[in-house]
């Protein structure tokens, strides 16, 4: 694996008051180059901010102090193509997971990548996929 792929839950983790110090701890020993994103995930942050009372100057912090310092990783064909395989087997397996997490897997699987979340239970099911929650490392 050559970096992490952060989910949506480190990212917004880092804005709150008091975030979590074991989680910022292990983010700041990853080297920079070697942190990134899905375009899924900016659209998780997107959406939440739009929700929220003032989610302009939310969304201003979030592109600022969050999005771009990371590598945000576009959904593309190949992507696109294992997320498909990936949504067969968790449906013949009978534990699908949501489409926007399995699009976040894909995204990392092609990438190299080991999926960051707090949700490790959610990714857990997917087959072959890295996961690690700093949370608890």
């Amino acid at each position: 694996m050559s970096g992490y792929l952060l989910d949506t839950n480190v990212l917004s983790e880092v804005l709150k008051r008091r975030p979590s110090e074991r989680m910022l701890a292990k983010l700041r020993a990853a080297p920079a180059t070697a942190l990134a994103t899905s375009s899924i995930c900016a659209m998780e942050l997107r959406f939440g901010a739009t929700r929220t009372p003032g989610g302009a100057a939310l969304w201003h912090r979030i592109s600022r102090d969050v999005l771009a310092l990371v590598r945000v990783l576009p959904v593309g064909l190949d992507e696109a193509i294992r997320a498909g395989e990936l949504l067969a087997v968790l449906e013949q397996r009978g534990g699908p997971i949501g489409v926007e997490d399995v699009l976040i897997a894909a995204t990392a699987q092609v990438n190299e990548l080991i999926v960051v979340t707090r949700n490790e239970r959610q990714f857990a099911r997917v087959p072959e996929l890295a996961v690690e929650n700093w949370w608890h490392a």
